[in-house]
């Protein structure tokens, strides 16, 4: 009897070991696979997405928070996430604030577009740089305005007001759509300017890109800028825009990838150049990249090979994902420097991925 207990006792120990062996060789991924992220809302239908198909794929979790772009950075700054996420681009004095060097990792290309809500007017509504300018100045009050009119020949607008909604947070999307205004207008650009944050002329402020799509889904009246993802999801009209050649152009993924491809040879020799007020036929005018920041040297060596890898599949696989969401694949040349950028990752010095 004692030899039989001794022998299932062998028998539960050499168990219950390699349980343990084979648990211990778990262990450092799954420490390594919890990652955490915040910043722009501009890309968060696209990056909800991939976080859940890789999660699926590898085990990896990462968890994001869609604050915006300007609270995004400040995390980064802070140390308080792995990485960030925005829509716009840190200059090289915003860099200098930071407290080491950071990687800046285009993922996709979006549209920036101009929902509003004006019952009983049949559409499609046209606008022209000038147009939009004015109504952000607050000096374009009335939907029936002459200026407006002239864009929309024969529409019967209503004598309705105007009421602007703008984001309410530092954005990434305010950059981009602020950057589009300086560019067509240099009344603006003295007067405003762009930035993730500006002194609004007129209107009123929603926080987040669902924050603005939900103010103009709710208030009769209003016109509001938001990625269009956000204003499918709410079932919003869009206004057409005359682009940089004289052109109306729908926003949709054709116009935004004419956008980007149109600029890729200065996407190439930095990914932070605007890509706003494109000089093509087909291009929309208001198209911007959303980035991924982080760190140049990771202070935790697994976890910023977990999130090198991630960016990786996110360059290849993920790309796959972009276009049914209506954002805009990155050119073979974006995906190359961000390819060269992944091989100057490291922790410690040592470089975080093979070559």
């Amino acid at each position: 009897m004692n030899i039989r207990l001794q022998s299932a006792a062998r028998g539960a120990a050499s168990f219950a070991l390699a349980f343990t062996s084979l648990a211990a060789g778990l262990v450092p991924a799954a420490l390594a696979q919890s990652l955490t992220g915040a910043g722009a809302t501009f890309p968060y239908p696209i990056y909800s997405k991939w976080f859940d198909a890789y999660h699926q794929k590898t085990g990896v979790q990462i968890n994001y928070q869609s604050i915006g772009s300007g609270a995004g950075i400040q995390q980064v700054k802070a140390g308080t996430v792995d990485f960030g996420g925005s829509d716009a681009a840190l200059t090289n004095e915003r860099l200098k604030e930071l407290p080491r060097p950071v990687v800046h990792f285009p993922t996709v290309a979006g549209a920036v577009v101009l929902a509003y809500n004006l019952p009983g007017f049949a559409g499609p509504l046209r606008l022209t740089p000038e147009t939009v300018t004015g109504i952000y100045l607050g000096r374009i009050t009335a939907w029936n305005d002459r200026r407006i009119a002239a864009a929309n020949p024969g529409a019967a607008l209503p004598a309705a007001p105007i009421l602007p909604v703008h984001r309410s947070d530092g954005s990434g999307t305010t950059n981009i759509f602020t950057s589009y205004l300086s560019a067509v207008s240099s009344e603006w650009k003295e007067l405003v300017g762009a930035n993730t944050s500006v002194r609004w002329p007129a209107g009123i402020g929603g926080k987040g890109n669902e924050g603005v799509a939900g103010l103009v889904r709710q208030t009769p009246g209003t016109i509001g800028y938001v990625e269009l993802a956000y204003a499918k999801q709410n079932k919003l009209p869009i206004a057409l825009l005359r682009n940089k050649t004289g052109t109306f152009v729908e926003p949709s993924l054709a116009s935004t990838t004419a956008a980007v491809e149109g600029s890729a040879a200065l996407l190439a020799k930095d990914v932070r150049t605007p890509i706003v007020n494109a000089a093509r036929p087909d291009a929309w005018p208001i198209a911007g990249l959303t980035f991924l920041l982080l760190y140049k040297d990771q202070k935790d060596a697994a976890k910023g090979r977990a999130l090198a890898e991630f960016i990786r599949w996110a360059m290849h696989d993920g790309q796959g994902m972009a276009e049914a969401l209506d954002y805009a694949r990155l050119p073979e040349a974006v995906i190359k420097v961000n390819e060269a950028a992944l091989g100057t990752l490291t922790s410690g010095g040592k470089p975080l991925l093979g070559r």
